[in-house]
C-alpha cells in the first residue's frame, strides 16, 4: 500500500546507510584521530544517494563538535 515514490525513497535511504555501514575509517595515533579516503566508494555512493556534500561528510564523520 505504499506509493511507488514512497518506496524508491525508502529505498535510497536503506541504500545509503547501507553504503555507509561498509564505508572504511582509518584510525590513527592509537584511536585519538581517524580519516576517510576521499576515494572511497561507498562514502562516494552515500553521498550521491543522499546529496549530501562528499568533502563534507568525510570531515563530519571523523570530527567531533
Amino acid at each position: 500500500g505504499v506509493k511507488e515514490s514512497h518506496q524508491m525513497t525508502i529505498f535510497r535511504i536503506i541504500a545509503a546507510i547501507l553504503h555507509l555501514g561498509n564505508t572504511e575509517i582509518q584510525v590513527e595515533r592509537d584511536g585519538e584521530v581517524c580519516s576517510v579516503s576521499s576515494e572511497d566508494e561507498h562514502l562516494s555512493s552515500f553521498c550521491s544517494l543522499l546529496g549530501v556534500e562528499h568533502r563534507q561528510m568525510q570531515h563530519w564523520l571523523c570530527h567531533r563538535k
